[in-house]
């Protein structure tokens, strides 16, 4: 057995008892939400390898959601942050109806940091401070559960996920009176602060679970769909003063599959 086309012989089996010992001695002195990271860039080397796997075994898929960003914040934020959002994935059928599946959503909206809560909020246009472009990273275990013989199938996952928010000055706010100094009104500073906000204490780390189903529309693809919530875990070791529902992230979205080629 030979790994990356024979250049070195490697067990699979080492391969994973390896970076396994290379998490833990990672993790070992390293916060919670640092160890979090970790896992989900490590997490497809800790899973069992299958030396025979085939390009076969590989499917991916194209998506277009509405993420729900939900907030209890009364006026104070957008009431209804309804997002458009892109993705793809990637997954990797590893055994049986096991898939290892690797997501990418992006999207696009404007926030603003309320000084008096001290946390940002999903806004309005007309209220924004900053521009955020937001990359949802998820690397989850799907179980593919045909259903017939024409191609439908339910899908059910879950795993770790990370929400990687850039955070820019809103478009439009570069008048020097719009520069105050103060938290409350300034948009360069409570940029800086929702930047902060974003990337401190884990904040990123948002496990996901979701469920789906996929129609057969031609020989060539199929249309399904996914219903998908995030959690905002960070809060079991922040001492957030947010409200409960806010953090949490609920998707409904439509996806298209290549089919497989019979033979």
């Amino acid at each position: 057995m030979r790994f990356f086309g024979g250049f070195a012989p490697i067990s699979f089996m080492r391969y994973n008892v390896f970076m396994f010992a290379f998490y833990r001695r990672f993790c070992k002195n390293y916060p919670v939400y640092w160890q979090a990271l970790a896992f989900l860039v490590f997490f497809p080397a800790l899973m069992p390898l299958n030396a025979d796997s085939s390009a076969g075994d590989f499917h991916w898929s194209m998506s277009g959601s509405l993420f729900y960003f939900a907030a209890d914040n009364g006026v104070d934020s957008d009431p209804a942050a309804i997002i458009p959002v892109f993705g793809v994935s990637f997954a990797w059928q590893f055994w049986g109806p096991l898939r290892l599946e690797l997501t990418e959503d992006i999207y696009f909206t404007n926030y603003e940091y309320n000084a008096a809560l001290g946390y940002p909020m999903a806004c309005n246009p007309e209220n924004r401070s900053a521009f955020v472009m937001g990359f949802l990273t998820g690397i989850q275990l799907t179980a593919h559960f045909p259903i017939g013989n024409n191609g439908t199938a339910f899908r059910v996952y879950g795993g770790p996920a990370a929400d990687f928010r850039l955070a820019v000055l809103a478009f439009g706010l570069n008048n020097p009176a719009d520069f105050t100094n103060d938290l409350a009104t300034d948009p360069k500073l409570q940029t800086d602060a929702i930047f902060k906000y974003f990337w401190s204490e884990g904040r990123w780390f948002m496990p996901v679970f979701g469920m789906g189903m996929d129609f057969p529309v031609n020989e060539k693809f199929k249309l399904g769909f996914d219903l998908r919530a995030w959690f905002p875990v960070y809060k079991l070791w922040t001492d957030d003063k947010t409200p409960a529902i806010d953090g949490w992230r609920f998707g409904a979205g439509l996806r298209i599959t290549p089919r497989k080629s019979p033979g």
